[in-house]
């Protein structure tokens, strides 16, 4: 055998002895190749477990997606998010986080602030896009390597509708989810965080929150079906300050909704009938409501008096003095709600957020006083906060202008 190898490598021996090795050689070769497809079919094998235990789950916009049995790696649509998520994950929030709009230190940057204290690497977090729909980064988001990506039904980010951001990202293998906070927040919420608690492996987690969620919810509800007081008229103006004028507000969808569950009517309804929408003053002394409503989107970056001020670090005196200041506008003063005390403010941003259920009690209590003298919505978000946010509630989220 050693001088047949040595003659078939020195190229020696007669033609005869040559053809007789052709076989052996073409045998190693089979071997050899062989030996390669054997290594990679293990390699796929390998693979199988982890495709094989992947999960099946239903979004919030019907779609049936495949998601990973184990989730390290998301992008988000909105930063805003990020309470959510903290929710699920509260000793680090961010830590499977490699992609999200810029909008959350944008119109929040109070609250981001206190994330970015207690969680420095979100600022290492790549922005796939500002703070608008239409800066989402396809490219960017690809990049990430994200293994899913959680977008809402509508809002600041891709939607449900951006087909042509859905179909990139499947192209590139990754999973979409739709959650939603925002376009009917009271039926959605629990349903996001139950798809949010089976993405990320979470699903105790997204149980304790939603007892206590719906436990709120459910003492706003069943007193007002049991005592069936009448509905008080309410006007929501939102982003008060923001642009200067009057009245931007919110209907069928976002805090719209807190008003119907709370026992109220929104006065705006029949003639907005979409999710939101602008009324001229005019309109409004014409439609008095019993109660009104103005949203604070920001914390203490404006001087303008009209400001509304609420949210983390606001001081509740701080925050009544902007609202007093912001009632005295020529039209908006001449209210009988606001003549006679029955003015409010609240965080703007609970129309995006799974904390959503104190603003309805707090709602309640502003439109049924008597019905829900004993409702403490403060003490329900301070609950939510040190039960499952990363840092208690600090600072005041709605307030009365008496």
């Amino acid at each position: 055998m050693a001088m047949l190898m040595r003659q078939i490598c020195d190229g020696a021996g007669s033609g005869l002895r040559v053809e007789r090795a052709r076989p052996f050689r073409m045998a190693l070769i089979r071997l050899r190749a062989g030996l390669h497809q054997a290594l990679a079919a293990l390699v796929l094998l390998a693979a199988v477990p982890a495709l094989a235990a992947a999960t099946e789950v239903v979004d919030l916009a019907g779609r049936r997606v495949q998601i990973p049995d184990r989730v390290e790696r998301i992008i988000i649509g909105e930063g805003r998010y990020i309470p959510a998520l903290a929710i699920l994950d509260r000793e680090n929030p961010v830590g499977r986080l490699v992609g999200m709009l810029g909008d959350y230190e944008t119109v929040d940057p109070a609250n981001y602030a206190r994330y970015r204290a207690r969680f420095p690497d979100i600022d290492k977090i790549q922005r796939i896009g500002r703070s608008a729909r239409d800066s989402f980064s396809i490219e960017q988001a690809i990049a990430a390597r994200p293994q899913v990506a959680i977008f809402g039904l509508g809002g600041h980010g891709p939607g449900a509708r951006s087909t042509e951001v859905i179909r990139a990202l499947e192209a590139a293998g990754v999973a979409i989810v739709f959650i939603d906070f925002r376009s009917d927040p009271l039926v959605n919420t629990p349903r996001s965080l139950e798809l949010l608690g089976k993405v990320l492996g979470q699903e105790a987690r997204a149980a304790e929150f939603l007892s206590v969620w719906r436990a709120a919810l459910a003492v706003v509800t069943e007193r007002l079906a049991r005592d069936k007081p009448a509905p008080a008229r309410v006007f929501i103006e939102s982003r008060v300050g923001l642009g200067g004028g009057c009245c931007e507000t919110m209907t069928g969808g976002m805090m719209g909704r807190f008003v119907t569950a709370a026992g109220g009517v929104n006065v705006a309804d029949a003639l907005l009938p979409g999710e939101a929408g602008v009324v001229s003053l005019e309109w409004l002394i014409a439609h008095p409501p019993d109660v009104y409503i103005g949203t604070a989107i920001g914390g203490g970056r404006r001087d303008e008096a009209a400001w509304l001020v609420l949210g983390a670090g606001v001081p509740e005196a701080a925050a009544r003095t902007r609202l007093a200041a912001s009632l005295a506008r020529p039209g908006i003063a001449d209210l009988p709600a606001v003549r006679e005390g029955r003015a409010y403010a609240v965080w703007h941003h609970f129309y995006n957020s799974p904390l959503n259920v104190a603003a309805v009690q707090a709602f309640a209590k502003w439109l049924h006083p008597v019905l829900f003298a004993d409702l403490d919505p403060v003490g329900l978000l301070a609950e939510l906060h040190s039960r499952f946010q990363p840092f208690p509630l600090d600072g005041a989220y709605w307030v009365s202008v008496r």
